[in-house]
């Protein structure tokens, strides 16, 4: 997590000041540096750093201690954001990508998103309606044409269904699927089915 998007540095921009080459600054300055200076993405494979942290160690003075408490503006890393909704790395990643999240922010090629969006997400996910759905004599809108209309995931099925071999069993398919993005066997049965019926339609609508 970067502590309310604060600014950060990478090693190569450290090295860069202390004016060596990188491979120099990991082999004689990095153990001790990166035990004063923690890195704040330790869950990540990017070494991301507080850019005033770092500089206090550079210059010799005192390391300033980060925010401690939870922030909106906080930059959360695929896990961390996976972890608050819920659901598997892969999935935050697909999400992305289908528009179910964000793009998100990227600090030095990690994606990052903010506390915020992901608090938005979690508690405003599509069929979590605020008050519980509809009030009395509200006008109905426009009926979905199944339950999963909208759904990045079924997206994530219909592609599961063209790369598979014509004879690979739905609950084999609906396993891997379980396994690479979360949620249940079962739910990714009804996204199979949803998907091909979907695509049936759309076959049919074209002829």
């Amino acid at each position: 997590m970067i502590p309310r998007s604060r600014p950060v540095i990478n090693e190569a921009d450290i090295a860069a000041r202390v004016g060596v080459p990188l491979p120099t600054w990991r082999r004689r300055d990095a153990l001790v540096f990166r035990e004063r200076v923690p890195s704040l993405l330790p869950d990540s494979r990017y070494l991301l750093y507080d850019l005033a942290q770092a500089e206090a160690y550079l210059a010799g003075r005192p390391i300033p201690e980060l925010p401690a408490d939870e922030h909106p503006d906080d930059l959360l890393t695929d896990k961390e954001t996976a972890a608050l909704l819920g659901i598997s790395t892969a999935t935050v990643r697909s999400y992305a990508a289908h528009g179910y999240l964000s793009p998100g922010t990227t600090r030095y090629g990690a994606r990052l998103w903010t506390r915020r969006e992901v608090h938005d997400r979690r508690d405003n996910a599509p069929g979590r309606g605020k008050g519980g759905g509809r009030r009395a004599g509200e006008p109905q809108g426009p009926r979905k044409a199944h339950a999963y209309e909208d759904d990045p995931r079924l997206a994530i099925a219909a592609q599961a269904l063209v790369d598979a071999a014509a004879d690979t069993p739905k609950g084999r398919i609906a396993t891997e699927l379980a396994e690479l993005h979360g949620h249940t066997p079962r739910t990714w049965e009804r996204l199979l089915t949803t998907a091909a019926a979907t695509q049936h339609t759309n076959d049919i609508n074209q002829t």
